[in-house]
């Protein structure tokens, strides 16, 4: 009975949203080892992971595309199908973050100062973490949608939301700290270096954030 009635309702939706995420995630995690290559001043590979995550960051577009064209429509579907489509708008951040946060290194060839460079790639794995538990929050997904979005796994799932949270509480204390600190440098750095730098903290902080609203959006699903 179980094989016809998933055969009737065609393969799981969630599927695909797991692929997307994990195509945007593994976007994200290029930035450490891209700011690493910066202040190397090795800008050819600057260049090169910039391209994978141009590349990554397509991907995520046509796979949120697909979703959205091809999702169903169907009555079988035990969370809305809006709920879905939110979601992939959401992982899709993560993707389109990282992208911009490449161009505007190599474009403007930027660096962080040496004195920031250990606490800012912490801060930057940091929110990559975020997007790596806000991953594995997904991948619960079709064991939720078999269940009906009950039961044990449930238990699963917000413990991981609860841990998602947590590392973005993290992030906001690590950008706030490095925030005081491109303050405190005000005055011996040109005045553009200071904006583009409290620019590249904020936009690094947003991995984090988004993570953490595919968290929220997970916990949406749960309530309903």
């Amino acid at each position: 009975m179980g094989s016809f009635l998933s055969d009737m309702l065609g393969r799981s939706p969630v599927e695909p949203l797991q692929d997307h995420i994990k195509t945007a995630y593994q976007a994200a995690t290029l930035l450490p080892d891209m700011f690493k290559a910066a202040n190397l001043n090795d800008w050819v590979k600057v260049d090169e992971i910039c391209e994978q995550i141009k590349q990554l960051e397509n991907e995520a577009d046509d796979m949120k595309n697909d979703i959205r064209a091809n999702l169903p429509k169907s009555l079988f579907m035990p969370v809305p199908r809006q709920d879905l489509l939110e979601l992939v708008l959401v992982q899709d951040k993560v993707a389109n973050l990282s992208k911009q946060i490449s161009s505007m290194v190599k474009v403007r060839k930027l660096q962080v100062p040496a004195s920031l460079y250990e606490q800012f790639i912490e801060f930057v794995e940091r929110c990559v973490d975020a997007a790596k538990k806000a991953k594995q929050s997904v991948n619960e997904l079709d064991e939720l949608y078999e269940t009906g979005f009950r039961g044990a796994e449930v238990k699963v799932v917000e413990k991981l939301i609860a841990k998602l949270d947590k590392i973005e509480t993290e992030t906001d204390g690590m950008q706030h700290s490095l925030q005081a600190k491109v303050f405190s440098m005000e005055n011996d750095l040109p005045p553009v270096e200071v904006m583009f730098l409290y620019k590249l903290i904020d936009m690094t902080g947003d991995v984090a954030d988004q993570a953490e609203r595919i968290g929220r959006r997970l916990e949406l699903l749960l309530a309903k």
